[in-house]
């Protein structure tokens, strides 16, 4: 009876980012803008890299591929956050929420792994370039893809059964915006440490790999940058690395001050802001920072807005 009574939870609450009707509105408008504007962004790269001969390269393949990640990401949580502004209903249902949490944790380790294939692919281009070709071969493409959203489902499935099998007492609100794993494991009446330490060595081994790999990559790229002799050819090389670093450290900043601290040290009002970054900002933030700032992006944009203009009416 006591286990039926720790477990019949049905739905949570999520109480958001602020209670205040006022707050909640502004939150509404802001919220909405940037969430077009994200879908508008990555959808915008992902037509033009289809759309373009010229952006047919493995670097703007992987692009393409974040982008979609991306809008996946923001989906997840933004539309039921949208709607929990405007309507003032915020349950959420026993396994809605543990679709959500599965979702979310799915595109956020593919992602990191995404990143790190990418600062793969600038270091095949910038150390081997003659090989390039074969090292980023559609087949690897492929293969580093479909590794990327399976190292994502793995993250998933594991932490989310963690989770969601620990039993759950009288209270069901959640302090966040989203179904995310700290918020859960503080309402939880079990003793999470198992489930801490799963999270901690699933996600951190993602985590720590992923980034092994991106440093690994920038210090071979570094290393070689440093072997050409005009300061103005260094420069020009690393422009092509300087979008992705800026990315990796917005997302993995913010990812491992959430994931790798200890439950001691979380508070769960600092927590769900410090969710906004990389679960709002930075999927609004990648179109800017990796696309629309590179070169051939920006003229394959310029040819097809040509294009229509050019079209007889």
């Amino acid at each position: 009876m006591e286990r039926e009574n720790q477990t019949s939870l049905k739905e949570f609450i999520l109480l958001g980012l602020a209670e205040d009707p006022q707050v909640q509105i502004l939150l509404f408008a802001a919220g909405l803008l940037i969430y077009l504007l994200t879908l508008a962004g990555n959808l915008t790269i992902i037509g033009l890299i289809q759309t373009d001969p010229h952006l047919r390269t493995p670097m703007y393949f992987l692009l393409s591929n974040l982008s979609f990640t991306e809008v996946c990401y923001i989906t997840t949580t933004m539309p039921k956050m949208l709607w929990d502004l405007l309507s003032g209903d915020k349950t959420i249902s026993f396994a809605g929420c543990a679709l959500q949490m599965y979702v979310f944790l799915t595109t956020a380790a593919t992602e990191g792994a995404l990143l790190s294939v990418m600062a793969y692919d600038r270091y095949a281009a910038i150390c081997h370039p003659l090989h390039y070709t074969l090292l980023m071969s559609q087949s690897a493409c492929m293969w580093l893809l479909a590794t990327s959203w399976a190292i994502g489902n793995i993250n998933a499935i594991v932490n989310t059964a963690s989770v969601f099998t620990l039993d759950f007492c009288d209270s069901n609100e959640i302090v966040h915006f989203f179904c995310d794993i700290p918020p859960i494991l503080h309402l939880s009446c079990s003793d999470t440490s198992f489930t801490e330490l799963v999270t901690f060595v699933i996600s951190g081994s993602i985590m720590i790999t992923t980034v092994s790999f991106i440093v690994l990559s920038y210090v071979l790229i570094i290393s070689s940058l440093l072997k050409i002799r005009t300061a103005k050819g260094r420069i020009k090389t690393f422009s092509t690395c300087s979008s992705h670093l800026t990315v990796v450290s917005i997302f993995y900043s913010t990812a491992i001050f959430t994931y790798m601290r200890p439950s001691s040290t979380h508070s769960v009002e600092q927590d769900r802001l410090i969710a906004v970054p990389y679960t709002i900002i930075t999927p609004l933030l990648n179109p800017l920072i990796y696309s629309f700032k590179n070169k051939e992006m920006q003229a394959a944009l310029l040819n097809l807005l040509g294009k229509k203009e050019g079209c007889p009416r």
